[in-house]
């Protein structure tokens, strides 16, 4: 059955015009919004970051440091599905023994459940949101009177309490942190680099791919040669990060994704999503739907609702999957990430299968 892409409807949220010109130059735009968005503030904590190149390892050097007992890796991304399929639950159950590499948003389930990741990966270069995955001694309650990025977003529900969140999870990496190797972006935020030394996770560096590096004055290539580190493609968001982590750097052949939704279940207020506060400042509240899609996953056989950015990390992921080595296997049993190459299925199939 085909995807029904680009079809107008009405949801609790209200009218959705996906089919409109503006979301599809949204799209075909997004590297050149992202880059004005954070481009210059990724490069600027690059080169602050570069004071800390000897606190840790290139991220080429993980090649010499096999992970996990076989061929196989699962990624663990925070994607609303998590709160529904609990695949750390799921890992800890099967007693699966092939690697598990979270991103930084999902730490706190993997750890709360008993899967210590054997990597983690981040790379948003935000100067306060990120840190908090990792849990921040230095949260103030004004900080979280000025953003409510973490509890108005369809998350783990354990984060509604943000300060007891918070807490919980620095007291799991107090236990944890240590024994949990990090491949991090350079550009990531100082706060990020801080709460990780502070928490004794090995360090593997690596540069984001803000351009492409063949090209003159490339932004990349400076980057690589200021610090002497890889560059990686990471498709624009943390969950592709690890996933091309597993593929080109670990050499795994068959990578599961869980978490990694690329959208929302049908039905998800808009204030609910990542993005809305963007979508807002960009076209207003009561235009708000104008910037989703509803797009029909023929594999659940139910619709789910994606922005911009979301649609243009799917499009990303599946370009980066037709030249990738691994076999990858979409295991969040809902979301937009389908297409050529991209195995759908349960995790408990994929872990019974290959584990």
């Amino acid at each position: 059955m085909p995807a029904k892409e680009g079809m107008s409807d009405l949801t609790s949220n209200g009218p959705i015009r996906e089919d409109g010109a503006l979301v599809r130059s949204m799209i075909a735009d997004m590297e050149q919004m992202t880059w004005d968005r954070i481009g210059e503030h990724a490069i600027r904590n690059a080169q602050y970051n570069l004071q800390y190149k000897n606190d840790g390892h290139s991220l080429a050097a993980l090649r010499r440091h096999p992970m996990g007992k076989s061929e196989t890796a699962v990624i663990v991304a925070a994607g609303p599905s998590v709160r529904r399929q609990n695949p750390a639950v799921l890992l800890r159950d099967h007693k699966y023994t092939g690697t598990v590499i979270s991103t930084d948003s999902g730490i706190a389930h993997c750890l709360r459940n008993g899967i210590i990741p054997d990597l983690v990966v981040s790379l948003d270069p935000h100067p306060t949101r990120i840190v908090r995955w990792f849990g921040d001694p230095k949260l103030r309650e004004r900080d979280l009177e000025e953003d409510d990025y973490y509890r108005r977003q369809d998350l783990d529900p354990v984060f509604a309490d943000e300060v007891r969140a918070n807490s919980e999870i620095i007291a799991l990496m107090r236990e944890h942190g240590k024994t949990m190797p990090i491949a991090l972006c350079t550009s990531t935020s100082v706060a990020v680099v801080e709460r990780v030394l502070e928490a004794g996770m090995p360090i593997y560096w690596w540069n984001p791919m803000l351009d492409d590096p063949e090209k003159p004055d490339s932004h990349t290539k400076k980057l690589m040669e200021m610090n002497g580190f890889p560059a990686l493609n990471a498709g624009g968001n943390v969950g592709s990060a690890a996933w091309m982590i597993a593929d080109a750097v670990l050499g795994k052949r068959r990578v599961a994704l869980t978490g990694m939704d690329f959208g929302y279940y049908d039905g998800t207020p808009y204030s609910a999503t990542q993005y809305y506060r963007e979508v807002v400042d960009m076209v207003g509240e009561d235009r708000a739907g104008t910037m989703f899609s509803r797009i029909y996953n023929p594999h659940t056989e139910t619709w789910f609702i994606s922005d911009p950015a979301y649609q243009w990390y799917r499009e990303c992921f599946l370009e980066m999957a037709l030249d990738a080595e691994c076999e990858t296997y979409n295991c969040t049993e809902g979301g937009i990430l389908f297409g050529p190459r991209v195995n759908f299925c349960p995790l408990t199939e994929f872990l019974t299968a290959h584990s």
